[in-house]
């Protein structure tokens, strides 16, 4: 039997169906693709921080339950008392248990579109059901489609980027509320971008027994570590930690974390910086010819293009030097759209300048 029978007959269709993630290469560039902070690791806590893991025991297993780095997040993240926390290798473990929790033939995962791909993704690869509910025009929830897919098909569980990735914008809080209300499954509010907004559903879990929130360390400045936490109900909380591998956080990671959350005001002033800067980018973006920008939440910002230009922009910022997300072709919603990152004052002055001249 050749391997293409072997494949026929072995994988489901669905998964024969996907593409997996793609993250181009980057060698070179300026680098304003995937939401990183673009600040390095503080210089002047390089050595504090290696010191830190002189004495890692690398031929013990990490602590099963990293204690001090759940401690460390808790403070960090302001998760209330009466909520348990469960952490990740990146939110995107996190996001694969919850829904490996729930996951049987015939029940659905929901969520608006365009969003965060793994939602999707991840609900395929789980034999699961996926609807993805439009956005409107400006980007914001459809409460009456979604209430409606609630009250008729009740969603294991629906998932709500705060801010919404690609797009930057917070949905309103009324929707999200009353989804919550009408849903009989869990709703997940994944706060990703939590560093760059002051919205948040944190203090909102001892109201909602089926409310999870996502955070992420990654966005702060620390996407190497692979680090996320989810917080909600001790009850559902401890059907999720079922779904989690041993040992999924590497003592390097917990050493890091603790260290890293020990000096987050460091970080906190690079986000509040960040923030300052992506004002700057918005208002030059706006600034060009035959734009529409969209505002942001986050540390990034979605633009559209002249029509039919997108492609030929995004080649031309390549050539530029200069590496951004082209969300053209990804759906309806997103025609003619780039997504950009904020980077450092020249990084965004040499993207503003090359995009200038290519328009």
């Amino acid at each position: 039997m050749s391997s293409d029978n072997r494949i026929d007959r072995l994988v489901r269709p669905e998964i024969r169906a996907l593409a997996a993630y793609h993250v181009p290469p980057a060698d070179g560039m300026i680098k304003l693709d995937a939401m990183e902070n673009p600040w390095s690791f503080p210089q002047e806590l390089r050595e504090a921080w290696l010191e830190s893991l002189r004495d890692v025991a690398l031929n013990r297993y990490p602590d099963p339950a990293a204690d001090a780095l759940q401690a460390a997040l808790r403070q960090a993240m302001d998760v209330p008392a009466t909520a348990a926390v469960v952490l990740g290798n990146g939110s995107d473990e996190l996001i694969q248990m919850i829904i490996q929790t729930v996951a049987s033939p015939g029940r659905l995962v929901m969520a608006p579109e365009p969003t965060f791909v793994m939602y999707r993704q991840i609900a395929v690869v789980a034999g699961m059901t996926f609807a993805g509910i439009p956005l409107t025009a400006d980007f914001s929830l459809d409460a009456a489609a979604m209430l409606a897919v609630v009250e008729e098909r009740q969603p294991a569980v629906t998932f709500l980027a705060f801010p919404n990735n690609p797009t930057g914008n917070l949905f309103d809080a009324g929707t999200v509320n009353a989804i919550l209300a009408a849903s009989s499954g869990l709703v997940v509010v994944d706060e990703a971008y939590a560093p760059f907004t002051d919205a948040s559903f944190m203090a909102a879990l001892p109201a909602h027994d089926n409310l999870l929130v996502l955070r992420t360390v990654s966005k702060l400045g620390l996407a190497g570590l692979r680090l996320g936490l989810l917080a909600g109900a001790p009850t559902w909380l401890a059907e999720v930690d079922k779904t989690r591998l041993p040992y999924n956080i590497s003592t390097v990671n917990q050493v890091s974390g603790c260290f890293a959350l020990a000096h987050k005001a460091v970080f906190d002033e690079q986000a509040a910086w960040i923030r300052a800067q992506r004002t700057e980018l918005y208002a030059g973006l706006q600034s060009l010819s035959g734009l529409a920008v969209y505002p942001s939440e986050a540390n990034f910002i979605l633009f559209r293009t002249p029509a039919g230009r997108a492609d030929t922009l995004f080649a031309g910022l390549m050539r530029a030097g200069i590496l951004v997300k082209n969300l053209n072709g990804s759906s309806a919603a997103l025609r003619d759209c780039l997504r950009v990152t904020v980077g450092m004052p020249a990084e965004n002055a040499a993207f503003l300048e090359a995009l200038r001249q290519l328009l």
